[in-house]
């Protein structure tokens, strides 16, 4: 990242060092600004935009986080459908239409009449026992929008995690842009310090050709930051929402996090939206089988029906009023095996939920130590790296001073420069690297969500339109209006 001074007594050569002077100490704010803020708190940006501000538009406009919230709104209407098992079925039955009846006797037409036969009717059914199927139906429908509601929670969590890999990607690709771009700019420097030197008999062609090499090279690997950069702006309008622009330096969300492996293990385990929704699932098929059992058991409902049957005949007008109350018993005896079959396969998938619900429990036991692993290593990597810089720095400086005097080549001198800019490149990394490794430390013990990180959004309550539905006994519109 520094410009080589290829010469102490030529004045490009000294141009040259205090470009390389004035380069280092752009080069080493250029990772502080890309990255942290000071430790006296963030950077002041003009309509800059944080990490939280970033976050928040993506909880609130994301695609994906919308279309969940609107699945566990749809899962909110199975409550009210199972309790219309409770309720009475109401039928309203009306007929009307045209008789004629003609009676022949003996080759004469005795009779010649026609009516107008009309029947109105209402019938209430009421359900009064059907094996407890409609009990646990319900029991069976809340435990699926709880279900629902983990799922969002889930879905909170990935795209919470994805915005700030967004983010961060971008903060990381623009610095190493930069430092490939100032890389670049070192090496023209060089080349030029080369070509003069050549010029003067200090150099040979072979110095030359190098310099070029390691310019050309220096110029692909711009290229190839700055299409990374467009791929990483494009990944952040899609989860975002819009385009990045001013980003403020992001720290670590280290103060949210568990202080220890077991603790983090055991909050993914009471936490987990994962989890949660697979113990949910075992509900669901454990009342699955309750309700394929009670199909078994006898039925007993009741229906009142109130009739009026009329029949017009020219002048006459004649009207019959009926009403009635039944109840009914209904006993299955034998379906073909079918309502069998059905119990053993409920039972069947109950066992797959339990065993789905031990493989999730696995899953985030092996994710948290996943997380837990890459969030230490990134901060011993970040120490590491961070030395390496100072020791390249110091290496490039003397390799420098020694190229002055003759004891180092050229290609020494690119060498050690392109060992610097590696170091520092890996430092960037590994600085986003911690970064993205706190939040998804967070989001695997299941505590990544915009309440946790303080969020300046409306926070979702999807109990708020359950409260809205669950007692509905009539109408098509949906609590929004549609």
């Amino acid at each position: 990242m520094m410009v080589i001074d290829a010469g102490r007594h030529s004045d490009t050569a000294s141009g040259g060092e205090a470009v390389a002077r004035k380069q280092l100490k752009w080069s080493a704010s250029v990772l502080c600004l890309a990255l942290f803020a000071s430790a006296g708190g963030p950077i002041s940006l003009a309509q800059a935009e944080s990490m939280s501000g970033a976050l928040a538009k993506s909880y609130a406009y994301s695609p994906d986080l919308n279309q969940q919230r609107a699945a566990t709104r749809a899962a909110d209407e199975t409550v009210p459908r199972a309790t219309a098992g409770w309720r009475p079925s109401v039928t309203a039955t009306s007929t009307i239409g045209a008789q004629q009846t003609r009676t022949v006797n003996g080759g004469r037409l005795t009779t010649d009449a026609n009516s107008i036969p009309r029947t109105n009717s209402v019938a209430i059914t009421q359900t009064l026992y059907n094996g407890g199927r409609t009990g646990n139906t319900v029991r069976q429908a809340e435990s699926t929008v709880l279900q629902s509601r983990e799922n969002l929670r889930q879905s909170e969590q990935d795209v919470l995690s994805a915005g700030s890999t967004a983010y961060m990607n971008v903060l990381r690709d623009t610095a190493l842009l930069q430092l490939q771009n100032n890389n670049v700019e070192v090496l023209q420097q060089q080349l030029k310090q080369t070509e003069d030197r050549f010029q003067v008999g200090e150099v040979t062609r072979t110095d030359v050709a190098q310099s070029q090499a390691s310019l050309a090279q220096g110029q692909a690997s711009a290229a190839t930051a700055r299409f990374n950069l467009q791929n990483s702006i494009a990944v952040y309008r899609q989860v975002i929402g819009e385009q990045p622009r001013n980003l403020e330096p992001a720290r670590p969300v280290e103060a949210l996090l568990p202080r220890s492996l077991e603790s983090a293990s055991t909050s993914a385990q009471k936490e987990h939206p994962r989890i949660q929704a697979a113990l949910h699932a075992v509900d669901v098929a454990a009342l699955n089988v309750t309700i394929q059992e009670g199909a078994l058991l006898p039925t007993i409902a009741a229906t009142g029906t109130a009739a009026i049957n009329r029949d017009v005949s020219g002048y006459n007008n004649y009207q019959n009023t009926t009403y009635s109350a039944v109840a009914s018993l209904s006993v299955p005896l034998y379906e073909g095996g079918a309502t069998y079959a059905g119990v053993r396969q409920a039972k069947e998938l109950l066992g797959q939920a339990r065993l789905t619900a031990d493989q999730q429990r696995e899953a985030v036991r092996s994710a948290v130590t996943a997380a837990w692993g890459a969030f230490q290593t990134t901060k011993l990597q970040i120490q590491s790296f961070q030395a390496q810089v100072r020791a390249n720095e110091i290496a490039l400086e003397g390799v420098r001073e020694e190229a002055k005097v003759g004891q180092r080549t050229t290609l020494d001198v690119l060498n050690a420069q392109q060992t610097l800019l590696n170091s520092r490149v890996s430092l960037v990394t590994a600085q986003r690297d911690q970064v993205v490794a706190s939040y998804a430390l967070l989001a695997a013990t299941g505590q990544l969500s915009a309440a946790t990180l303080g969020l300046r959004v409306d926070n979702y309550d999807p109990s708020l339109h359950f409260d809205q539905v669950k007692n509905k006994w009539i109408g098509t519109r949906t609590p929004d209006g549609n």
